[in-house]
């Protein structure tokens, strides 16, 4: 079975194919065979002036239609798509979505932070960990940070906060957005031992492959706190020139590793593992238990 699901976030759009085949024990395996990403970096206009201007609108609208002709050669049947914190603010993202839909055949759903979280936490990673621990979801965005909590070997929270990179850039987050995160994980995740962090999103991706960690190791609290003073002393051009990093990687690196170093000091997590996972993989899961349920009903 061949699926595709594509991620509108408030700095990149990303369209992933996946095929899913049958695996041991009758669990599906999720194996990668495209994925694109295009930086459109529609946080900027949003959190700036509250809607999408017409020049990103016409680059989201060529991207999609360059992802419909890949869905075509892919020969993809089953697709989700969806936007999530910078289509959330916009005043006109309707208009945008619907301009989209008639002219490529894809509509776009407008999700929730909490959808979002649930949608990231379809991926199920902790139920394959050590159940005598709890995790912590990170997903850190370009508008929005989403939290799940798994301890005890069950679901315990799922949240949304409005702190992310592109509004951190935009000065746009407050002392009290800060504390109101704080005190929710502190109230949270009190009582439950060995917490430990599951991180999700193109920065704490990039930090991984930089650390030259095995595959399934974690990152320490100590590791990323390095990392965030050694980008921090950089200026945007520096961390180019000396990483590598591309512009739209190069400016929001810094904010990222802040949310997570705070979001795990604040639930005592020692650790992060970064198992390469973000919204399109759990978009993808999702949809694989639609079109199961679908095919067992008809």
């Amino acid at each position: 079975m061949r699926l595709a699901a594509i991620d509108i976030g408030s700095n990149a759009a990303r369209l992933l194919i996946n095929d899913v085949i049958p695996g041991p024990h009758d669990i599906p395996e999720f194996i990668k065979i495209s994925l694109v990403r295009v930086p459109l970096r529609l946080g900027f206009d949003v959190f700036d002036k509250g809607e999408i201007s017409s020049t990103r609108a016409d680059k989201l609208l060529h991207t999609i239609k360059a992802y419909r002709h890949l869905l075509e050669v892919y020969d993809v049947k089953h697709l989700k798509a969806c936007a999530t914190s910078a289509m959330r603010d916009a005043v006109n993202s309707n208009t945008i979505l619907r301009k989209i839909k008639e002219e490529t055949g894809i509509k776009i759903h407008i999700i929730s932070g909490t959808d979002e979280a649930t949608f990231l936490y379809e991926n199920h990673i902790a139920e394959n960990m050590n159940k005598g621990k709890s995790y912590l979801y990170i997903d850190v965005g370009g508008g929005s940070t989403e939290l799940s909590f798994f301890g005890n070997g069950k679901p315990v929270f799922k949240e949304s906060f409005k702190i992310g990179t592109i509004r951190l850039l935009k000065n746009q987050v407050s002392e009290g957005y800060w504390d109101s995160m704080k005190e929710f994980i502190r109230s949270k995740t009190k009582g439950y031992p060995g917490v430990t962090a599951i991180g999700s999103g193109g920065n704490i991706n990039k930090v991984f492959s930089m650390s030259k960690r095995k595959e399934g190791k974690p990152l320490s609290l100590e590791q990323l706190k390095d990392y965030f003073k050694e980008f921090n002393r950089l200026t945007v051009p520096e961390r180019i020139a000396m990483y590598k990093f591309q512009e739209d990687r190069a400016d929001v690196i810094v904010p990222a590793l802040l949310i997570y170093i705070n979001v795990m000091r604040w639930a005592d997590a020692e650790e992060i593992f970064v198992p390469k996972i973000g919204l399109a993989d759990g978009l993808i899961h999702s949809l694989y238990e639609e079109v199961k349920l679908r095919e067992i009903t008809n």
